[in-house]
């Protein structure tokens, strides 16, 4: 161990230079986007940047001299399934360094960090882009003492109250007495371990319960029980020296105390970790801190710099959008698009997806809500639940940005959620496919508070819920993400395509038969599926044939026929002349997209029929964005355009609040005026110091579903397809706003082009 801390040390003072070498090799012609620098302190952790990588975040804010951060991995849900956060380091400073005029904090986008500079000391913060390890250096002109502590609100078992009980997955059914279990934290000379340990009853034995689940339960897997997670503070050059109490934001708090008397050079690395219960048998916590189960690596610090720099600096290479204008609205546009992509960024190696409510980087609560006065790990809408019509928005921007690879935690999340959604089928109605409810959790059932009560004679397979009864269908989004994914970026999708397959399955089979429980015909008179009750998303309720679910059926058979049809890559393409067959007996058997005329004329229709309106979502408009039936280039654009101008619901819901995407579709149809507007307003600073945090919405903050409808809006102003391939550039681009953009398209094509007054300059696509 005593190696470990002196390789540590020596390694601090090799940083700059390794940081230098990697500046040193880079290319003139490459994209660096600019840092981001503050000349003030913070007020409090609402005021915080992001930091991240590998599937860590971190929010980093200077308060009344000290440098504060929170750490968050994804992955670390408890017994009432919230995210926990590992916990809240702070840095004092006896001589008050940072209360100088010469304070500067920075992002460094291009490298992967935060420097906190001031009155001869420096701080540089980052995380590893391998693993889950947060690097903190120190390096002084001054003597002084530093204090490092720890500082954990869970450091005794808290009850979950009412108020606070949308942070776990039991929301308003919250069982009387639940609380938040207390983390297991133990100190030792140079070391900290800190640790919480599920216990085998959760919040997935009460879903079991209240969903009729008990026969199937050993079926079903259990991402809750028994899980540990934790990690090891190591901090040479520091000792030990007690705990003490307090409050930061309202809530209490243990700290546990660590002193560095005169040392210039220091720091500490957290390394994180997370175990499911079959990875481990759980043995004693040592005297020496040291979690039995977990393996901690020793990372060298040097060529974690360099590491995470190469990162960072070859993440921005793959896309980026620019600009040489100073119209301040342009420019905030573009900033806010690329911090929004730098937050996906830190999680790139995800096991679990970033989240909508919040991702990585929510903080103390009070200050997105000020009448939620709970614990830093507080967020609305859960933390092991996934709203799927959300969290949609934060992946679709990624394949025109070239990070498909960014895109497996969020597809191999519904991939080990498959066998789950299948069996819901079975069990339920008796038939094959995979159904995946809206308000999911991450064993792949229902929410159990949104799922209802039921009773005896229900169909104990659909959610008793006004907004998500009957609606399925976000699932197909995701299904046509991966085969997306592999037109733009040479995915290898074979482990998706059972996937694929069951989610258009449940819909055929389960409409079929539906049909016969009602009348002797599984078809309508023409042959097709009679899609009733359906739903178009959250707002049309007991509708008839929802044209935002015929739209995904038929636009992802007809991917997936098209897929199976060519081949695994681009270099193989061998012709399967079997393949194919259910997706075309689907198509087959799917009903048109119904259309209505508003003002004399045509539009799309929200469906056949519907019983009542519950939601301000419009599905009308699905069939434009995500499933391109209409746009740009494509048949019947003025149906769309119509549907978009004069649709009486379509003009009342429109907003850019949270998961609005009014802007998206403004920009597929080609209404630059309209896209324009609406993309600036969706891309304006949001009310926090840093720009890209965005208020609650519908949700939380930050609100990066909004972030990612934005990412897209912007995206379709700069970049569209033609169905069979041709580029369209600039179709929803204002003359004004003179831009150079470098973005992907399918068949692994990279584009770069650039705009000035409204004059294509420059065209480049690769291969």
């Amino acid at each position: 161990m005593k190696q470990r801390f002196i390789l540590l040390l020596f390694t601090f003072l090799a940083i700059s230079s390794a940081f230098s070498a990697v500046r040193r090799g880079r290319s003139s012609a490459d994209y660096v986007p600019e840092p981001l620098v503050w000349n003030s302190q913070s007020d409090n952790s609402s005021a915080s940047m992001p930091c991240g990588g590998c599937d860590v975040g971190m929010n980093v804010w200077v308060e009344n001299g000290d440098v504060l951060f929170y750490v968050s991995q994804s992955g670390w849900f408890d017994e009432n399934n919230t995210l926990l956060k590992a916990g809240r380091w702070r840095l004092h400073f006896d001589k008050s360094p940072f209360n100088g005029s010469d304070f500067r904090q920075t992002l460094s986008l291009d490298e992967g960090c935060i420097t906190v500079e001031g009155g001869g000391v420096s701080v540089r913060l980052w995380v590893d882009v391998e693993q889950p390890v947060v690097f903190v250096a120190l390096s002084t002109r001054q003597s002084g003492q530093v204090m490092l502590s720890y500082e954990n609100w869970r450091y005794r078992d808290r009850p979950l109250t009412k108020a606070e009980c949308q942070q776990s997955s039991y929301k308003w059914v919250l069982p009387e007495g639940t609380v938040t279990r207390a983390d297991s934290i133990v100190a030792h000379e140079n070391e900290l371990s800190f640790f919480h340990h599920n216990r085998q009853q959760t919040v997935f034995d009460f879903t079991l319960q209240r969903e009729n689940l008990q026969t199937v339960a050993s079926h079903i897997d259990n991402p809750l029980a028994g899980l540990l997670m934790g990690g090891k503070m190591y901090a040479p050059g520091f000792r030990f020296t007690g705990t003490t109490d307090g409050t930061y934001a309202g809530t209490d708090y243990r700290a546990w105390n660590y002193v560095a008397e005169n040392s210039r050079n220091c720091g500490l690395m957290i390394d994180l970790r997370y175990l499911r219960h079959e990875q481990y048998q759980l043995t004693a916590v040592d005297g020496c801190g040291t979690i039995g189960p977990f393996v901690f690596q020793d990372v060298n610090m040097a060529k974690s710099a360099r590491l995470c720099r190469q990162w960072w600096h070859s993440y921005w290479q793959r896309s980026w959008i620019q600009t040489d204008s100073n119209d301040p609205a342009l420019l905030s546009v573009l900033r806010n698009y690329e911090l929004m992509r730098f937050m996906m960024g830190c999680n790139a190696r995800g096991r679990w997806p970033m989240k909508f409510n919040g991702g990585l980087f929510t903080f103390d609560p009070v200050f997105a809500d000020e009448t939620a006065a709970f614990t830093p790990d507080y967020r609305k809408w859960g933390g092991g639940t996934m709203t799927a019509q959300n969290q949609r928005l934060l992946y679709w921007p990624l394949l025109k940005s070239g990070d498909t690879d960014l895109m497996a935690a969020q597809l191999d999340t519904y991939l080990r959620m498959l066998p789950t959604a299948e069996l819901w089928t079975q069990h339920h109605w008796g038939h094959r496919g995979a159904c995946f409810s809206e308000q999911i959790e991450n064993s792949g059932l229902p929410n159990p508070a949104e799922y209802g009560k039921h009773k005896d004679g229900d169909d104990w397979g659909v959610e008793r819920n006004a907004w998500l009864e009957y609606e399925w269908d976000t699932a197909l989004e995701f299904c046509m993400m991966a085969l997306l994914a592999h037109e733009y970026g040479g995915l290898d999708i074979r482990k998706y395509e059972p996937m694929i397959e069951s989610c258009l399955r449940f819909f055929d089979e389960h409409y079929q038969l539906l049909a016969r429980q009602r009348g002797a015909k599984a078809l309508d008179a023409d042959g097709h599926l009679i899609i009733y009750p359906g739903s178009g998303c959250e707002t049309y309720k007991q509708a008839y044939n929802p044209s935002s679910t015929i739209a995904a059926l038929r636009t992802v058979a007809t991917a997936y026929r098209s897929y199976l049809s060519r081949g695994l890559s681009y270099a193989e393409a061998p012709p399967q002349p079997t393949a194919a067959t259910y997706p075309d007996s689907l198509l087959q058997r799917l009903p048109p997209i119904p259309l209505r005329v508003v003002q004399g004329d045509t539009c799309i229709a929200p469906a056949v029929v519907w019983s009542r309106i519950q939601n301000v979502e419009t599905p009308q408009l699905y069939p434009v964005f995500p499933w391109r039936v209409y746009g740009c280039g494509r048949p019947d654009l003025h149906i769309a355009r119509n549907t978009y101008l004069k649709d009486p619901h379509a003009l009342e819901m429109r907003s850019t609040k949270g998961w609005k995407q009014d802007n998206i579709w403004a920009a597929c149809l080609g209404l630059t005026d309209e896209a324009r507007r609406l993309n600036a307003k969706k891309l304006s600073p949001g009310p926090y110091r840093f720009t890209a945090f965005w208020d609650p919405g519908f949700d939380w903050a930050p609100d990066l579903n909004r972030g990612g409808a934005a990412m897209i809006g912007l995206q379709e102003m700069l970049l569209q397809e033609t169905p069979d391939g041709e580029l369209l550039l600039f179709p929803a681009w204002p003359r004004e706003w003179n831009v150079r953009f470098r973005l992907h398209a399918t068949g692994g094509r990279t584009v770069e082009a650039a705009i000035v007054d409204g004059i294509i300059t420059e065209k480049k696509t690769l291969p």
